[in-house]
């Protein structure tokens, strides 16, 4: 299975654990359960307005988005070890 696949598989199931947002920029921090516990994956979206001014999602980053994906690469670290830290508790 795909990584895609499997992100879209939990999309549909359960909503995320968490979100973290910089700009446009959202990432989404999917737990999922495996014979050897619990372990988290991210996706990551940036929204825009297309020429008629609706909203739309995008998997695609420009130059001046990658900045703001590697800061919000970090905040979804930094949830993700926080989440890990209250299962240990």
């Amino acid at each position: 299975m795909s990584t895609k696949n499997a992100n879209t598989k939990a999309e549909a199931g359960k909503p995320p654990v968490a979100k973290v947002r910089v700009g446009l920029i959202t990432a989404s921090v999917w737990q999922r359960d495996s014979e050897q516990g619990s372990f988290y994956a991210v996706s990551f979206e940036r929204r825009y307005r297309d020429a008629e001014g609706n909203w739309k999602s995008s998997h695609s980053y420009d130059t001046g988005d990658l900045l703001a994906l590697a800061k919000i690469a970090d905040l979804a670290h930094s949830k993700i070890l926080e989440l890990q830290n209250r299962e240990s508790e």
